[in-house]
């Protein structure tokens, strides 16, 4: 079993993969701020509810806001990749392929398909391009935000192969 980045969960070689797209640690200060920065502005001084109402409302919706932008899993395990509430049997892979940044611009850019499966992150550099070969799924590939993506590709293939 090895031990990654706070963001990814302990893998092990029969799990596959197992990773989690949470924010970076600076949003939630940067985004805490600026909600408390907003409900500031709409007090502006007042007495009664205006004083509290802002305040009660705004920082636990940011807070919410959050947590449910960095919520997204994205697991290769029991034959089936994972991404959030999306699944796909892995034996519909014809390839995954790992990009970096600059890859996942170009397969996402102006010429992407638009009937192209995309769960994208933009605080995630990476992502991996999977191939499918389902001749009844319109869907030609899916793009899947990752920080690993060799690791991501390696275990959908090794996840493949073993099926």
């Amino acid at each position: 079993m090895r031990q990654s980045s706070s963001s990814t969960a302990p893998v092990a070689a029969t799990a596959g993969y197992a990773e989690r797209l949470g924010l970076p640690w600076w949003a939630w200060p940067a985004g805490l701020a600026a909600a408390g920065l907003l409900a500031a502005e709409l007090w502006m001084g007042a007495s009664g509810v205006r004083a509290w109402l802002p305040f009660v409302l705004l920082l636990p919706a940011a807070a919410a806001m959050l947590w449910w932008l960095g919520r997204i899993r994205v697991t290769v395990r029991a034959g089936e990749l994972r991404v959030d509430d999306a699944r796909l049997p892995v034996r519909f892979v014809a390839d995954a392929v790992p990009l970096d940044a600059a890859g996942r611009r170009e397969v996402l850019g102006v010429g992407s398909d638009p009937l192209a499966f995309v769960v994208q992150r933009p605080w995630v550099g990476g992502a991996v391009q999977v191939v499918l070969n389902d001749p009844d799924d319109p869907t030609p590939f899916w793009v899947v935000s990752t920080r690993h993506p060799v690791e991501l590709a390696t275990a959908l293939l090794a996840a493949r192969d073993a099926g």
